[in-house]
């Protein structure tokens, strides 16, 4: 079964399996399905800046990596996420520059990372979403009273950020006039000032 699966990212969950890791959640494209992928905090917090579309203070890693593709005429294809095996998901990244084309080894974090800040398209394959994804289930939702904001229950978690970025993002929302985001910026960066 080699059939392939185009995802989009949706965001985080808030449920956390474990401490400092984060829920990457990426849905299958026409689809019902969901794959959720756990990343660390920085992973975690440069996927959010991208989302959010917010520039982070200084470059990021994945930042760093478009500008090194885009100096030396590197195109990214695609990410894939090929591969699952001891609660691991193993991806890789399909690069080109000029007729040569290889695969280069990636955690998905980073892959999915720099594959949104291409805006190259993100791969897995039929048996990895039969085994691991999940049926996003609207109704369920409904059933639990969730508010029409709550619904997906998937949202960026501001709490991963630092009090720069959360200035940053604060700043961009004012520019912005989003100011049901900045209301949420403004209280996570009282938050970590009270901490």
């Amino acid at each position: 079964m080699n059939e392939r699966v185009k995802l989009s990212v949706l965001g985080f969950s808030f449920n956390q399996t474990q401490s400092g890791a984060y829920g990457l959640v990426l849905a299958e494209e026409d689809g019902a399905r969901r794959l959720m992928i756990v990343v660390g905090t920085p992973e975690a917090q440069s996927i959010a800046f991208k989302l959010q579309g917010s520039h982070p203070p200084r470059p990021l890693t994945h930042d760093l990596f478009k500008s090194l593709f885009n100096q030396l005429d590197i195109t990214l294809r695609e990410a894939e996420i090929y591969k699952y095996e001891n609660g691991v998901f193993f991806s890789r990244m399909l690069l080109s520059q000029g007729d040569k084309t290889i695969y280069i080894e990636s955690r998905t974090s980073d892959a999915v990372g720099i594959a949104l800040r291409t805006k190259s398209p993100i791969y897995t394959t039929e048996a990895i979403m039969q085994e691991q994804a999940i049926i996003f289930d609207e109704s369920s939702i409904q059933d639990t009273g969730a508010s029409e904001d709550d619904k997906d229950n998937l949202a960026l978690d501001y709490s991963l950020l630092d009090k720069d970025e959360l200035e940053t993002l604060l700043k961009d929302a004012i520019e912005g006039e989003d100011y049901e985001l900045a209301s949420l910026l403004r209280d996570e960066l009282q938050r970590k000032k009270n901490q």
